[in-house]
């Protein structure tokens, strides 16, 4: 596995349209899956959850649950459906995911933690990694984050992606466990220290590669969350500055809108509205002239039910229309 930069599994968000954004900008980074309850699979979901276009490789499969039969039936359907990595969720700290005994409050139980990963590892030939924090509620000293992690190599897994916040499961939303726990750099640094051989990836307020690149070098690689859906082209330079990839040539954000325009084209059902898939275009012109422009054009060419793709097109001529505006305005004072 190559581990060097990813975007980070979020819910509603790293479904499969947003892969394939994704992986019209950057070819090498790895994705995750939204996590997938095992328990929905284990009932016969597969199609609904693990869908995914041959262009999304290297792509990972989260999962969630504390059941292991449940979690190893996942992996093995995971292996099935052509994913190469599956992920244990170890570190949401929702309401609904506690209510399911998964999450970050396995943290509280490395000993389970260790049967779920040795489940998932001898049920399915794909890698077998843990998505953890730091630690939770009153247990977050390293002694504790070390014991889980001793459990989750004697298990078998295979890499360690830590976010460097701890969790407070009772007294913060999920929002709030993303920003108001302070970052520990150094105690995922530390673990590193203390299992050399262990992949560890950094995740946790990283968002651009400038920030990533130390950790890339210091650590086994970085995990971009949030940042990736705001700003998803800060990974345009990503196949070159952290994989050494040539830079692509031809390469612009308005080519990438219109390939997937197509995409969206192709798939777009007359019971799906279009901004299932427009909504993941918003912050593709962020920072630039015109953005403002192209997010509003999309907002309100998806408010129509009958909208389709050609949305994607109003919103480039949108744009372009407000930037010839303004460089005549301009021109025109000077």
């Amino acid at each position: 596995m190559d581990l060097r930069l990813s975007v980070a599994p979020m819910m509603d968000w790293t479904d499969p349209a947003f892969r394939w954004l994704l992986r019209q900008i950057t070819t090498r980074t790895r994705l995750y899956t939204e996590m997938v309850p095992a328990q929905a699979l284990w009932h016969g979901r597969a199609e609904r959850f693990l869908a995914r276009s041959d262009v999304e490789h290297p792509v990972a499969l989260q999962l969630g649950g504390s059941d292991p039969a449940q979690l190893a039936h996942g992996a093995r359907l995971g292996a099935r459906w052509g994913y190469d990595e599956i992920n244990l969720n170890v570190g949401c700290p929702s309401d609904r995911v506690q209510s399911g005994r998964f999450g970050a409050c396995l943290m509280r139980e490395p000993e389970l933690v260790r049967t779920l990963v040795t489940a998932m590892a001898e049920a399915s030939d794909r890698p077998v990694t843990v998505k953890c924090r730091i630690g939770v509620d009153e247990l977050d000293d390293f002694a504790s984050l070390c014991r889980f992690t001793e459990a989750v190599v004697a298990a078998g897994a295979q890499a360690l992606i830590v976010h460097a916040r701890k969790a407070w499961l009772k007294g913060l939303s999920p929002k709030q466990n993303r920003e108001i726990p302070p970052l520990r750099y150094d105690r995922v640094e530390a673990l590193k220290d203390a299992f050399p051989a262990l992949p560890i990836v950094l995740n946790g307020g990283i968002e651009t590669l400038d920030q990533g690149m130390p950790w890339i070098e210091r650590l086994d690689g970085v995990m971009i969350g949030r940042a990736a859906y705001h700003d998803p082209w800060l990974f345009a330079q990503a196949d070159a500055r952290v994989f050494g990839d040539a830079p692509a040539s031809g390469h612009s954000r308005a080519s990438v809108a219109l390939a997937y325009r197509d995409y969206v084209a192709a798939r777009l059902r007359p019971d799906v509205p279009v901004s299932r898939y427009t909504r993941h275009l918003t912050g593709l012109f962020q920072g630039q002239p015109g953005a403002r422009v192209w997010r509003r054009a999309l907002s309100q060419g998806a408010a129509d039910k009958s909208a389709g793709a050609e949305i994607i097109d109003q919103a480039l001529a949108a744009r372009r229309a407000a930037i010839e505006r303004h460089a005549a305005s301009t021109a025109e004072s000077a």
